[in-house]
């Protein structure tokens, strides 16, 4: 990879392994390249990003610093990592100026009203006991067949200042990043047989794990807003994603990407999200329209049949309100969307598909009179699902009516359903 650093990490801290961290700083490159949002240009090709928790090794600002001269920087709370992160920067003198080291003060935060109320329903013996950011006291959980409706709300982050309080005023950067404390405590860290890289429990283990570390962030997100343009999580569970895009709705970001990092038996998914509106794509009226436009969705997971796929276009498409007419015979789904549904379906960044509506009985589908003579400012097209070999499909759309006055729409709304396809069905 090209990679030129020397980093020197004491015994007992999180020793990470560089490829996964190297495809972490490369999807964060993809996310800044993308016109998904608009583009910044008030610093040029100067990328500067926020480190959450760099550690001793130091390794992303290292990373991007050392392969993309990107400028960092890295915060952490105890005095080892900091230490250890300073030494691992000026042993580099080649990225020295690129890399900030920042202290994160801890400091006693007041307590919100739903913090209070929470308190005052937690017993003393389930308390867990803090001592600056290290953990002193883990609580064992519940047993499964004990139902508490306040458990969750119990296990909100209360370590250090994550982005707020780190962040100085008037800052601005292009991302930040975390690989995040995945466990609640120890004893859970040692019964993944696939954690062999160490780690001392601030870099670890917090309370709530890794759900109620990442939420913290989304909430100082919701505060610092456009001082990022991109915020960025690694997440070791993906049981997690689900209520972690909950969390980003509820606070009104525009767009979320994720994505999954696989190296060697270790499973991790990236989470990103922005309060930047989207770009508009602008497609040349000069473009010729495709007719007709085909992917192929391989490595299939075994739950998703031909069927399945279809019934998943299916949904995509009446999410955004557009007309579906599913034959299952022919494995064919004929697709009527006015502008406003193609708008819809562009700007959808948010909606996972699988958490999309069944709108089976609730949507009309359009009537034999109205495909006959379809009004100019709709789009209509057809798209097919063909069984290539076992965990292999092919998706083509064809365009049926080509009065539609945005040229270039139906490329666009083809491609984001290979995206969303891809993301969800395969390996």
């Amino acid at each position: 990879m090209g990679i030129q650093f020397s980093r020197w990490i004491p015994d007992g801290q999180l020793c990470p392994t560089v490829p996964n961290r190297s495809n972490y700083i490369h999807w964060i490159e993809d996310l800044l390249a993308s016109d998904i949002i608009v583009k910044s240009n008030t610093s040029g090709d100067n990328v500067r990003g926020f480190d959450i928790g760099t550690g001793a090794n130091c390794i992303y600002p290292l990373l991007g610093a050392s392969l993309l001269g990107w400028s960092f920087v890295g915060s952490d709370v105890t005095d080892v990592a900091l230490e250890w992160a300073g030494k691992n920067v000026k042993n580099n003198p080649q990225i020295l100026q690129l890399i900030e080291i920042r202290k994160v003060e801890i400091r006693e935060e007041s307590p919100s009203m739903e913090e209070l109320h929470n308190d005052e329903l937690v017993v003393c013996e389930n308390k867990t006991e803090l001592s600056g950011s290290a953990v002193k006291k883990e609580v064992d959980p519940l047993p499964s067949t004990s139902f508490d409706p306040h458990a969750d709300a119990n296990k909100r982050y209360n370590g250090p200042p994550v982005l707020l309080g780190a962040v100085r005023d008037g800052e601005k950067f292009d991302f930040c990043m975390c690989n995040p404390p995945f466990f609640e405590s120890m004893d859970e860290a040692g019964l993944n047989p696939k954690t062999a890289c160490g780690g001392t429990p601030e870099e670890m283990i917090c309370h709530g794990g890794e759900k109620a570390f990442i939420t913290r962030i989304i909430e100082d997100s919701a505060a610092l807003k456009h001082s990022f343009r991109w915020y960025t999580s690694m997440v070791g569970r993906k049981s997690n994603l689900k209520f972690l895009i909950s969390k980003l709705r509820e606070v009104g970001v525009t767009i979320v990407k994720t994505t999954e990092f696989v190296q060697g038996q270790t499973c991790r998914w990236g989470l990103a999200w922005s309060f930047v509106p989207p770009a508009r794509k602008i497609v040349s009226p000069h473009v010729a329209e495709k007719n007709i436009m085909s992917f192929m969705l391989e490595g299939l997971q075994r739950q998703f049949s031909a069927f399945h796929v279809l019934q998943s276009i299916e949904s995509f498409f009446h999410t955004s309100g557009a007309s579906c007419e599913l034959n299952a015979s022919l494995f064919t789904i004929d697709i009527m969307a006015s502008n406003d549904h193609c708008d819809a379906i562009l700007k959808d960044e948010l909606q996972p598909l699988d958490e999309a509506r069944s709108c089976q009985h609730e949507q009309e589908t359009f009537d034999s009179s109205s495909s006959l003579h379809p009004p100019l400012n709709n789009l209509r097209f057809r798209i097919s699902v063909f069984q290539q070999i076992p965990g292999t499909l092919l998706v083509k759309g064809s365009l049926q009516h080509r009065e539609n006055p945005v040229p270039g729409a139906f490329s666009l709304i083809f491609q984001r359903l290979e995206e969303v396809l891809r993301q969800k069905c395969c390996r």
